[in-house]
């Protein structure tokens, strides 16, 4: 891979394999927020980071005690220890007035060319994908809806690729989607998107751990193999349902070539902090760090209720996908 790609997270955190033979291992500090010593926050989860001049920003999906989900601007020193505002960001329309919505959740967050674009779910006549743009972390700014309602978990590119920006997303309904297949979309501008095409059905080759429906994880990851896409995929159980988390590769040129997919999960809720809370059984990943050095952090929701860290390569992720592509 290109060394100079990723070479801004070099100083990321990380911790080493407890065992070589792993192809994912949890930060040994998880969780990484406290929810019975928050004293604004009910939850903490399904939240986005990225480093900018060695140290880490983010934007997190907070619920405050009333419960109301919404988006606040965290900061961090070591990617661990995190300092989160206790107001919402506010995201301005083109025209200067505030974008109202009732709420919103689960950002991704994504660097291209200089400026910080998060990318989120708002329900406005239903759950719809939401963009906004900042290159500070104090202004966001709204971008003219691009998606109708119904349609969640969209992830952008870190690159146009042929000229365009490239977005996955996951067409819904109004509710907690009993369905759902990951699609890929284009744009000239990233406010008209177009040319949608499938890209990945869930319950590939009888993969029972996605049998319900998937959904995009954080943003590509660049190799020189492919572009890796890790997802979350959905079981439905007796007691409601379980996310565990996935792996494929995208054709570099074309990521709408899926060259391989792995059938058997990467991660899926084992511990008590993930199997335990608001939404048991949940495994969310939002965001993934590499470094030049092929090193990758996850943060992901666990439960709904706090955030978790996992770590893998570049390498192991290639090799899993490889191994048990189905």
């Amino acid at each position: 891979m290109d060394k100079n790609y990723y070479k801004e997270n070099d100083d990321m955190i990380w911790e080493n394999a407890p065992d070589e033979s792993s192809y994912i291992w949890r930060y040994s500090q998880n969780p990484i927020f406290d929810m019975k010593k928050s004293e604004h926050f009910w939850h903490i989860c399904n939240s986005a980071a990225v480093m900018v001049n060695g140290e880490y920003v983010g934007v997190f999906r907070c619920e405050n005690k009333s419960g109301t989900p919404d988006l606040y601007v965290g900061k961090s020193k070591d990617g661990a220890n995190w300092e989160l505002q206790t107001t919402p960001i506010v995201f301005y329309n083109q025209d200067g007035s505030v974008f109202e919505k009732p709420y919103c959740y689960d950002p991704r967050l994504i660097k291209i060319e200089g400026v910080y674009y998060t990318v989120f779910c708002a329900d406005i006549e239903g759950p719809s994908i939401y963009i906004a743009k900042t290159v500070d972390f104090k202004r966001f700014e709204m971008i003219p809806t691009g998606f109708l309602p119904f349609n969640r978990n969209g992830v952008l590119f870190p690159e146009k690729i042929n000229g365009q920006y490239v977005m996955l997303n996951r067409p819904s309904d109004s509710g907690n989607t009993p369905f759902g297949n990951i699609y890929i979309s284009y744009s000239n501008d990233m406010v008209y998107w177009g040319n949608h095409k499938l890209l990945m059905k869930n319950f590939h080759n009888e993969a029972y751990w996605e049998r319900i429906k998937i959904g995009a994880g954080p943003t590509p990851i660049k190799t020189d193999e492919g572009w890796l896409l890790i997802y979350h995929g959905v079981q439905a159980t007796c007691n409601g349902f379980t996310y565990s988390v996935g792996v494929a590769l995208l054709d570099l040129e074309d990521p709408s070539i899926v060259k391989c997919r792995a059938n058997r999960y990467l991660l899926t809720p084992e511990e008590v902090y993930e199997v335990t809370g608001f939404t048991p059984n949940c495994i969310f990943p939002c965001s993934a760090i590499t470094d030049s050095n092929g090193r990758i952090a996850i943060y992901y929701g666990a439960a709904d209720t706090t955030m978790g860290i996992a770590f893998t390569t570049v390498d192991k992720l290639l090799e899993f996908v490889k191994k048990f592509n189905a």
